[in-house]
């Protein structure tokens, strides 16, 4: 697998230095469509939100300040010998994604869809680095942006797609796990009962069963999806429980 990476955060940043209004969303749509209009010609950035706030203007200043381009580039140069032997050549950007002020972006669909749902990234050959608004930009979150869906895309490129809950869990262990990312939010007895409940719908292919099992009952409230007695990010954080102890038991 060979990955080329695209700075795009400072012509994120230029975009947000013109005024909200019709301009910025024409330079906008200039941008992210090719020039006969048929198709994405940078698929990272159809994810921002073109009139966002001030907000996003100011963590794009961090991330300039950090060097986070120049910090994605050395997270792929030391794992990018690991994919030797995986198929595909792809382009990669980081995009910062709205989910903090404003409608154009639900974090828990957004998230499920960079996650499990990038056939037609993977397509025309380009992956996204995902930076959130409503989290401080660091040099470790773009490390872990860019290693996780390194990682992701290599294990997608091996056994297909996901399906079903299981092979989602299997699919982000995999990923979180091997590109080290530590955040985890549940204690023991989370993690306890939230394998108990999560157990009878592994097999299952249904979207909301799907969504309330991975992200919690807070996002199956927010969405209108039956609640199932789980904690925030319940699946997500059982799979990162689940690396993290094989990693400290190998």
């Amino acid at each position: 697998m060979k990955i080329e990476l695209v700075p795009l955060l400072q012509l994120q940043r230029d975009l947000y230095s013109i005024p909200r209004g019709q301009e910025r969303f024409r330079t906008y749509l200039k941008t992210i469509i090719n020039a006969d209009g048929s198709d994405l010609e940078v698929p990272p950035l159809a994810v921002i939100n073109p009139m966002g706030k001030d907000h996003i203007a100011g963590i794009l200043d961090v991330l300039l300040a950090i060097e986070a381009d120049a910090v994605a580039a050395r997270a792929i140069s030391e794992v990018i010998d690991q994919f030797e032997n995986v198929s595909g050549q792809f382009k990669l950007g980081l995009a910062v994604v709205d989910d903090q002020m404003g409608g154009w972006t639900n974090r828990y669909t957004s998230e499920f869809s960079f996650r499990f749902e990038t056939q037609q990234s993977l397509k025309r050959g380009w992956l996204s680095g995902v930076l959130w608004t409503s989290e401080v930009p660091s040099a470790q979150k773009v490390r872990e942006a860019v290693l996780t869906t390194l990682y992701r895309t290599a294990y997608i490129q091996r056994n297909g797609f996901a399906h079903t809950l299981e092979e989602m869990l299997k699919q982000e262990e995999y990923a979180m796990g091997m590109a080290g990312c530590t955040q985890f939010e549940c204690d023991v007895n989370d993690i306890a009962h939230n394998r108990e409940v999560i157990a009878p719908y592994l097999l299952s292919q249904d979207y909301p069963t799907i969504l309330g099992c991975l992200f919690g009952d807070r996002a199956a409230h927010a969405l209108g999806y039956q609640p199932l007695g789980l904690s925030d990010r319940a699946g997500l954080s059982l799979a990162l429980y689940c690396s993290q102890s094989k990693n400290r038991a190998s």
